[in-house]
């Protein structure tokens, strides 16, 4: 655990930069992912530590008879992927001044999301942002209840905000 320091031009203490942890959020296309990347860039800031960003993607049609077809929209789902995560990690470059970590998965984004945190050892905590309502969202409702003791990381879920 780092040790804190007294910040000698405001007098607050300061936490010791934790250059070897890792903040993961998983990017989907929810309103709540804002609050998230905000709240990750913060964290970042003030501890040292740097951001990793997961974005999983499933391609719904079943095209076994067409295998062509099949490689094109994997192909097309996997380059938007990649193209969602260059916007924001260009936002976290400017935010904080690190590039993140980024990881593109092909399937269920839950089954994906347990499977890189057992893989990724310097993945340290799991900083997901909830809905506003009565549900959460499907991941925030997976890491705090059935999955809660399998997802092998600290989570944090950051309160959604309204418009």
């Amino acid at each position: 655990m780092p040790e804190s320091q007294q910040d000698p031009i405001t007098n607050n203490k300061t936490v010791a930069p934790e250059k070897n942890r890792q903040f993961l959020v998983v990017v989907d296309e929810t309103a709540e992912l804002d609050t998230a990347l905000s709240y990750a860039c913060s964290r970042s800031r003030s501890t040292g530590g740097k951001i990793a960003l997961l974005y999983v993607y499933d391609v719904d049609y079943d095209f076994t008879h067409y295998k062509y077809v099949q490689e094109l929209a994997n192909a097309e789902a996997r380059a938007n992927a990649d193209g969602v995560l260059r916007i924001f990690a260009q936002r976290i470059l400017k935010e904080t001044g690190r590039e993140p970590d980024l990881y593109v998965r092909k399937g269920n984004r839950r089954d994906q999301l347990l499977k890189l945190v057992k893989e990724r050892s310097e993945l340290s905590l799991l900083i997901l942002s909830s809905a506003i309502g009565k549900k959460p969202g499907p991941l925030v409702e997976a890491v705090t209840g059935k999955y809660a003791g399998k997802i092998g990381l600290p989570v944090t879920v950051v309160p959604g905000m309204k418009d």
